[in-house]
Parts: C-alpha cells; sequence; structure tokens
C-alpha cells in the first residue's frame, strides 16, 4: 500500500491514537497530529483506496483550520478509539466517502456492524451507515425494517457538506436517499467556497443576456464558427490533425447534444462518428484493458499514466452512468456539476478502446443541454477553452488517475496492453468530482465572459470592414474575407506575400488606406 504513518509516539492500546508527523508522503501542519476521521480508518484498517482530498488531523492548537490538504480540529474533537466513532466523526464533519466506506464496510464483519448500529437504536447516524452499507455492497443487514411511521426521515448526504441529488426515499432505514447517483457510478461534489461562488454567479442567465441583444444573424453566424472551432479543439486536444470534412462531421454531433437520451447504443452511435475507420479498433465497448500513456522504446512495455476501467466491468459502469445521467436531468440538481460527474466519470471508465476523450467533451455539451443550460442553438466552446488550458486540465485529469494508478495491480499484455488482476471496480463509481467541477466552472466563466463576446465583437467589426471594402473597391466576397484574414493575422498590415501575390493589383495609396481603416475598426 506504500508508507503508512511514520509514529512518534505509537499507543499500542488503541490503533486510532497514533501521534504522526507525516500521513502516506504527507507532512502534517503541527507535530505529533492524530489522525481523525477516513485518515484514521484507511490506516487503522489499512483500506486499498486514495485518500480524500482533505485529511482530517487533530492538533494542539485550539481552533479549527485548513493548511494545504489538511483539515485541522482542536483536541475537543479527540475521540475514543473506536471504529463507529471515526465513522460518525467523518460523517459529521467530512460528508460522504463512498469509496473509504466501500472499503471498510468489506472488511467489517457484518455482526460488528450492527452491534455498534443497535447501540443507539434508529439514532440519525447510525441509520445513515445501515442505509450505506446496503446501497454500496447490496447486501441486507440482519435489522428488522423500522416501523415506527412517525419517526422523521433523515438525509443520507449533508447538503452543507456535499452537493445533494433528488430525493428517493427508503422506509426501510427511514432515510432520505439524496445521493447524486446510482450504486454503479456516484461521484460526489463537496461544497466549496469556489463552487458556491460559481453557481450563484448564475452563467447561464448572463450568457442568456448577452446573446439577447445580439442580432440573430450574428448569433448564427458565432455559433456556427465557434462549434466548428470546438470540433477542431477536441481533435487538437487529442493531438490529431483531422481533415475538414471529418472535424465538421464531429462539429455536426457536438450540435445535437442533448437531442438523444443516453444509452448504450446512443454511445455506441457517438463512437461511430469519432471513428471512421474501424479496421484496426475494436467497435463498441472494449473486451480488453486499456490504458493512457507510452510504450518503452526498446520493449514496447506499457507505461501507464492513466489505467482504465476493467473490461469485466464496464457495462455496470456505463449502465450506472447513464442511470444517473437520467436521474440527475429532470432534478434541480446544477447542471455543470452533473456535466463534471458524468463527463469526467466517462473519460475516466475510458469505456472505448478509441475516441473517448472527444465523447468525454461532447458529454459535457450534452449535460449543459439536456439540462437548459445552454440557449437553444447555441453550444458552449468548451473544447476551445480547454485547449487554451490544456496544462490544467491535464492536472485536472491526473488529480483523478494519478493516486489510483498504486491501487491498481497489472501485468503486460502479450500484445503490449495491461491486464488488471484486482478488483478496481469501486475506483470509477465512486470519486470525488470536486474539481473537475471547478475547472468545469473556470472554462465556463470564460466562455460566457470572453470567447463568446470577442466572436460577436469580430464578427460586427468584419462587417464593417467588408462594408467599407464593398464601397472603396469591387471585390468578389472570397477575395475581401481573404484580405480581412490576412489583416489580421498580420496586425493590420499586408504582409510582403500578399502584395506580391493575392492583392497585387492594389496601388499603394490602396494598400495604406486599407490597412488605416482595418487599425481603425480593430484596434481604436
Amino acid at each position: 500500500m506504500g508508507s503508512r504513518c511514520f509514529s512518534t509516539n505509537m499507543n499500542k492500546n488503541s490503533q486510532f491514537e497514533k501521534a504522526v508527523n507525516i500521513f502516506y508522503g504527507h507532512q502534517s501542519p503541527e507535530p505529533n497530529v492524530v489522525m481523525v476521521g477516513y485518515a484514521a480508518l484507511i490506516d487503522a484498517y489499512d483500506l486499498a483506496v486514495p485518500l480524500p482530498d482533505l485529511i482530517c488531523a487533530i492538533g494542539k492548537k485550539y481552533q479549527r483550520y485548513q493548511h494545504d490538504n489538511w483539515l485541522m480540529f482542536s483536541p475537543k474533537y479527540k475521540l475514543e478509539g473506536s471504529f463507529f466513532g471515526h465513522l460518525v466523526f467523518a460523517l459529521k464533519y467530512e460528508g460522504v466517502n463512498l469509496g473509504v466506506l466501500s472499503a471498510l464496510f468489506k472488511k467489517l464483519e457484518p455482526n460488528i456492524l450492527i452491534a455498534e448500529i443497535q447501540l443507539i437504536p434508529w439514532g440519525g447516524y447510525c441509520r445513515r451507515i445501515w442505509f450505506l452499507y446496503e446501497w454500496i455492497l447490496d447486501k441486507r443487514l440482519d435489522i428488522p425494517d423500522i416501523q415506527d411511521v412517525k419517526m422523521s426521515y433523515v438525509d443520507v448526504l449533508d447538503e452543507k457538506l456535499q452537493y445533494p441529488g433528488p430525493v428517493r426515499r427508503s422506509s426501510r432505514h427511514r432515510i432520505n436517499n439524496n445521493l447524486p447517483g446510482e450504486p454503479y457510478f456516484c461521484p460526489l461534489i463537496r461544497r466549496t467556497a469556489q463552487l458556491e461562488n460559481d453557481i450563484t454567479s448564475d452563467l447561464n442567465v448572463r450568457a442568456a443576456a448577452i446573446m439577447e441583444k445580439v442580432h440573430p444573424d450574428f448569433l448564427m453566424r458565432a455559433a456556427a464558427f465557434l462549434l466548428l472551432q470546438d470540433s477542431k479543439a477536441s481533435y487538437a486536444i487529442e493531438g490529431e490533425q483531422a481533415p475538414y470534412t471529418r472535424m465538421e462531421r464531429w462539429g455536426r454531433a457536438i450540435g445535437q447534444a442533448g437531442r438523444y437520451a443516453l444509452s448504450d447504443d446512443e454511445f455506441l452511435r457517438l463512437q461511430q462518428i469519432v471513428i471512421e475507420d474501424f479496421r484496426f479498433i475494436h467497435l463498441g465497448y472494449r473486451v480488453e484493458g486499456g490504458f493512457i500513456g507510452e510504450h518503452d522504446r526498446i520493449t514496447q512495455q506499457p507505461i501507464p499514466e492513466h489505467i482504465s476501467a476493467r473490461h469485466d466491468d464496464i457495462y455496470k459502469l456505463m449502465s450506472g452512468l447513464i442511470q444517473t445521467d437520467h436521474l440527475l436531468k429532470d432534478s434541480n440538481y446544477n447542471a455543470v456539476l452533473a456535466a463534471a460527474a458524468i463527463a469526467f466519470g466517462f473519460v475516466f471508465i475510458h469505456p472505448f478502446e478509441d475516441g473517448n476523450g472527444r465523447i468525454h467533451r461532447y458529454l459535457i455539451h450534452h449535460v449543459l443541454a439536456e439540462k437548459g443550460f445552454i440557449p437553444n442553438g447555441v453550444i458552449f466552446p468548451i473544447s476551445y477553452v480547454i485547449l487554451k488550458h490544456l496544462k490544467k486540465y491535464r492536472e485536472i485529469l491526473e488529480n483523478f488517475s494519478m493516486p489510483r494508478l498504486k491501487y491498481i495491480h497489472w501485468r503486460p499484455t502479450a500484445r503490449n496492453n495491461v491486464e488488471v488482476s484486482n478488483d478496481t471496480l469501486d475506483l470509477y463509481r465512486f470519486f470525488d468530482a470536486t474539481k473537475q467541477a471547478e475547472f468545469l466552472f473556470y472554462c465556463i466563466q470564460e466562455t460566457v465572459e470572453t470567447v463568446f463576446p470577442n466572436e460577436i465583437d469580430y464578427l460586427k467589426k468584419h462587417d464593417r470592414m467588408k462594408q467599407f471594402l464593398d464601397a472603396y473597391i469591387e471585390l468578389p466576397d472570397r477575395l475581401a474575407n481573404l484580405l480581412i484574414g490576412f489583416l489580421q493575422q498580420n496586425e493590420g498590415s499586408f504582409s510582403k506575400r500578399a502584395k506580391e501575390k493575392e492583392f497585387s493589383s492594389l496601388t499603394e495609396d490602396e494598400v495604406q488606406t486599407i490597412e488605416s481603416k482595418f487599425k481603425e475598426i480593430f484596434y481604436e
């Protein structure tokens, strides 16, 4: 599992009260801190799961504060050595971490958990733990249904800590299941100050307000151009220079985002649009392992940066993803949060042999469109913005992939692929999508505030320049557009090549007049 706690004051009477300075490679902000909550459970039970984004510990200072990825609590929060106490602490202060809970529940004897739950009959945290055990593992604990119809329902997810999904009631537990997903796919997103600010900024309302002020002709032209730019950028992100016809075809597919409900057949249709030639690529969900990375130049052995979900698990995971999309579609769950969960969840599963990246970015458009976030007839050029922030985008992908690599046991195959030998289902069905959601909001904000207004502004200036050229000199539309393009590329001046070739017939006075007018329109 890698480096565990380096203890400076081991308490032999409890596996939960070790004082540490370094926890799984993370230097604590204070000396001799005591791990608490999920971190304590991970260490005590040697759970093979990635650490939470925030690691909780108890320090010496009588204040609660966050330092880097540490969430520090004062000594008054110190717990007695009990796994159940740490479990309740985690739910109360950290929220639900389905991956850690799944790993923990698999290690606990059911009777031990039942005994702890029944110490406080029908307490709120006990009911949440009882429900989560049965929901995650699909196993029923030997506890009778609650018969007291007057008992109030409690939420599984604390909406002060994490964004809840639509409520489905479980009368057995008297629980409001407000998890934003289904058992085979349920990413969770923490409520952060940044996301709260993003959500309250009402980007969709601001986008609609901007577009209401734009003439329909400009809006249509801007949308068409940016749609093609988005398709081009989506190929560029993959390091491909696709022919214009292929980019145009994928652009048309993006333009239909939100029109067709997600299903296995719909994903197959999308793959067939992305990939034209299937002679060397498997059509449909993978039937073997998959990874992203390089091959050793000499041995051709895989060097993975990301290992995809096992092909044996793909139908379960994709079924869960599709069900989750349908669950969130008509709910009040925020559209951008839903898009982040669905789109990034898809690319982490990586269900196809090829085409995953472009379909992943298509899903952003799809979810935003089906939830009515985007004005009708308009597609935000998300891939175009992502391409501008490619380093950050890759960091967001690695934020998921890198911590999981050490929990995936794999061996190279004869085809220089990877074959995963352990159960990795939980790594893909349960994950924290907070960072992905924050990044997606950032991209959408740039689209709304910069990219779309800039394109509208360019079109207005382009038309003014075109009107001037039509009045000043007789040029066919093709050459007029080419001239404007040349001037834009050369900061308002004719290049030597343009003056000697395409526009050699222009006099020097005409060249100077056109350059002057262009700079007046575009730069003043």
